[in-house]
């Protein structure tokens, strides 16, 4: 793969778009964080509180395959300040709920890493 498949957008001016739409495409009660990740310029977390009384928190590392794809990949889950095992139904779905919107974010940033 060339790198002129790989994003062509400031890792700062990602991580600011990201933190704007990914709020867009959650639940509304649901918060999350995006910020750079340091030893991957490709790659940015996302943090994702989930809502409710579960205090369920989630860490991704998102990498950019090209400009329209992105890998994503679960760091941690946590409840409350407790890391818990993840294989639980009700955290696998919650995982895969947010899976599909953290790509429906990189679908919705399209026209800005696709230059």
């Amino acid at each position: 793969m060339s790198k002129s498949d790989k994003p062509n957008v400031d890792q700062t001016e990602l991580v600011n778009e990201w933190n704007r739409v990914m709020p867009t495409v959650l639940q509304p009660a649901d918060t999350t964080r995006v910020w750079a990740d340091e030893g991957d310029l490709s790659a940015i977390r996302v943090h994702i509180q989930a809502a409710g009384h579960t205090g369920y928190s989630f860490d991704f590392k998102v990498t950019y395959v090209d400009s329209r794809e992105v890998n994503v990949e679960l760091i941690d889950v946590q409840q409350g300040t407790t890391h818990i095992d993840e294989r639980g139904e009700i955290v696998q779905m919650l995982i895969d709920d947010y899976v599909r919107h953290i790509h429906e974010c990189a679908q919705a940033l399209q026209k800005v890493t696709h230059a």
